[in-house]
């Protein structure tokens, strides 16, 4: 019977959480927010209209949010062309699509910037398919973007392993009914990740990839 590993790609697959803390910390100054990068690193892995609700509350002027997330994408979009694979991406996605694992991928990027994920991660011969933004009506912690990305991959949730690096990525495939690993590449604690669902935690994908067979991925 087929399996499927879903993946989170920023901070899970490509080292860019520092850069989203930067870019947006940046776009919140330039709009007269005094947004603390540690909040901003917190919030990190929820989608952009996610991401400003959470940091500036529901009291907010809604009317400032595409602005703020145009700003964002601005100065992050500077980076496209650099973006770094963290240890052993490619080369996990490649061991799991080789040991019969169907990859896909569930982000919340899309567009030019999904685009550039994955050229960075430079294995889409490994990879099936993709859940982006683009694609579901709520972005985690809400389960659509695992539950697309179980349907692309024609699996069961109890088939399946979700691999994250925030809290936000664990609740997701907790309510979407996966196994989760967690990585701490993303800069999120332990204990907060096993909290939030994880199983089992590793390094980053070069640390997972070394111990695949003791992990739920084994």
């Amino acid at each position: 019977m087929d399996r499927a590993a879903v993946f989170d790609v920023d901070g899970t697959l490509v080292d860019t959480n520092a850069l989203h803390v930067v870019t947006w910390w940046e776009a919140f100054r330039q709009a007269g927010h005094d947004v603390s990068m540690h909040d901003v690193h917190r919030a990190v892995g929820l989608g952009s209209t996610d991401l400003i609700a959470h940091l500036l509350g529901d009291d907010r002027d809604p009317d400032e949010d595409a602005g703020l997330s145009a700003a964002h994408t601005a100065l992050y979009g500077q980076f496209f062309e650099r973006l770094p694979a963290l240890p052993g991406a490619a080369d996990l996605l490649r061991r799991l699509h080789a040991d019969g694992w169907t990859v896909v991928l569930a982000t919340s990027a899309s567009g030019a910037e999904l685009g550039a994920l994955r050229r960075a991660i430079d294995a889409d011969d490994a990879i099936t398919g993709m859940a982006s933004a683009d694609d579901v009506q709520r972005g985690k912690p809400a389960p659509e973007p695992v539950e697309h990305a179980l349907e692309l991959a024609g699996v069961p949730a109890s088939r399946a392993v979700f691999v994250g690096d925030t809290v936000w990525d664990m609740r997701a495939g907790s309510k979407a009914g996966v196994r989760c690993v967690g990585l701490l590449c993303g800069g999120i604690p332990r204990a907060d990740l096993e909290e939030a669902g994880a199983q089992a935690v590793y390094a980053d994908p070069a640390d997972l990839l070394a111990r695949l067979a003791e992990s739920p991925l084994g």
